[in-house]
């Protein structure tokens, strides 16, 4: 039996192979194709080396990996052991004496192994790939579009140049009816050149040669004295000019010269971070608790004084203002009761900005600990999540017993939507300090862990939850 019950744990792992692999690079396939659409416009029309595209693709994949494991987990999962249920291989290990549990049991070991991968992956390696990423992302974003021109189309993708061209020839590179407006710098005037026709050359990578034929040119020449222009044109049988492109070609940065984000750090560099800003709220509620000042009274800030007590040049004491507080009314003498009212309504008032600016930097970094929190948090709950769905997707599939590809993606779909949906909502959450980042990133693994393992009871037991609420 022993011999047997190892086989079978071998051939129910063996199923999973297939559906894991093609499930997971469906869904990476799934994944790079949101990200180019996303980011097509971001690429296309900048001239950018392939082998840059290629970079950007591959720095992006490993994302993708943390994401589709876990799902392609519960759609293997799912299937795996609805198969197995359909053949009727459950019954006959029911009636051998062989729980269900037993069965499940090297699966669970294996999703252990590629959670602790991925949680391994998703600390060390996603963040590198993220900063590179990242750090390409705005090389790409600084770098303008290459020299394009278009027919009747404005093109100011040079600086200090605007061009227009009525009509292209592009096998010859001939222009025709062309018009160049040239800005002012400091060693030229502002100019409108117009020719017949043209003929770019490229003389390398970063130096362009327009010939103009057949135009004339108009210079406007500034006047220091009295900031008039003086117009002098003149007309020209060929005209040549060279245009530096350098600043149109692609350059790369060195990504260790970047700051980070919470997405491109480790965990343990974060924590780093979690500590340092907690020392500084720290010393932020000593420097409130230990002011002279424990509490400010707004009412006291917003007391009006009576006119006729701030006017008043009187010496006679029966016209000293009067007060709910105590403190005030001692002060008999006007000359001194005058200065004391508007300086201690100076003070609070001062020392009412002074905590409400502590308060507000104490919410900011509280704010940037519980960012950093859910990003390591996100770093164990996803791999985690591996295992909760075969704890989850075991007995479903038992349950369902249809080892098929559209039974089994209609359940993911269900299960995954309301995972991933929880999993950004609490994010948003704990970025807001409505919740912890343990609730926020853990909250739905513990709620399917639970039902999982309640319905992987039921099955190998004859408890029922439905009779024992019922009771």
């Amino acid at each position: 039996m022993r011999f047997s019950l190892n086989s079978l744990q071998i051939d129910l792992l063996k199923k999973h192979i297939g559906p894991f692999l093609f499930c997971f690079f469906t869904l990476m396939f799934l994944l790079l194709m949101q990200f180019l659409i996303l980011n097509i416009d971001k690429l296309v029309g900048k001239g950018l080396p392939f082998l840059v595209i290629i970079e950007l693709i591959l720095t992006n994949l490993a994302y993708m990996v943390v994401l589709a494991g876990p799902m392609a987990v519960l759609v293997s999962t799912l299937m795996a052991f609805g198969k197995f249920s359909e053949l009727n291989e459950l019954t006959a290990l029911r009636a051998s004496g062989v729980s269900p549990l037993n069965m499940m049991m090297p699966v669970i070991l294996t999703s252990i192994l590629l959670a602790a991968f991925l949680t391994y992956f998703s600390n060390n390696v996603l963040p590198e790939s993220n900063h590179k990423a990242r750090s390409l992302f705005i090389d790409i974003r600084l770098k303008k579009p290459g020299f394009d021109l278009k027919e009747n189309i404005y093109y100011d993708g040079i600086a200090g140049y605007t061009f227009l061209v009525k009509e292209i020839d592009n096998e010859s590179d001939s222009l025709y009816d062309v018009t160049l407006y040239q800005q002012p710098t400091g060693n030229r005037n502002r100019a409108i050149i117009k020719a017949e026709r043209g003929y770019l050359k490229s003389e390398s990578e970063i130096l362009l040669t327009l010939n103009l034929y057949n135009g004339t040119s108009t210079q406007f020449h500034s006047r220091a004295r009295d900031g008039s222009e003086l117009i002098e044109k003149s007309t020209f049988d060929n005209y040549r000019m060279s245009f530096d492109l350098s600043e149109l070609s692609f350059s790369r940065s060195n990504p260790k010269e970047r700051s980070r984000s919470d997405r491109t750090m480790r965990a343990q560099a974060m924590l780093v971070v979690v500590d340092s800003l907690e020392n500084v709220i720290e010393k932020e509620r000593l420097k409130i608790t230990d002011s002279e000042v424990y509490i400010y009274d707004q009412d006291f800030i917003e007391m009006e004084i009576p006119e006729t007590f701030l006017n008043n040049t009187s010496t006679d004491d029966s016209l000293a203002f009067k007060s709910k507080y105590i403190a005030t009314n001692y002060i008999k003498k006007l000359e001194r009761a005058k200065p004391t009212l508007n300086n201690s309504k100076d003070e609070l008032r001062s020392y009412k900005l002074s905590i409400e600016k502590g308060l507000t930097n104490i919410e900011w970094r509280k704010k940037r600990i519980s960012k950093y929190l859910v990003e390591v948090h996100k770093k164990l709950a996803i791999p985690f999540a591996c295992i909760v769905f075969v704890l989850l997707g075991a007995p479903i599939g038992i349950m369902t017993k249809k080892g098929n590809l559209g039974v089994a993606a209609l359940i993911s779909a269900g299960i995954l939507t309301l995972y991933w949906v929880s999993l950004i909502q609490g994010e948003k959450l704990a970025d807001r300090l409505f919740i912890t980042p343990f609730v926020g990133m853990w909250f739905f693994n513990i709620i399917f862990s639970i039902i999982g393992i309640a319905l992987i009871i039921q099955l190998n037991t004859r408890f029922k939850f439905s009779r024992s609420f019922s009771k």
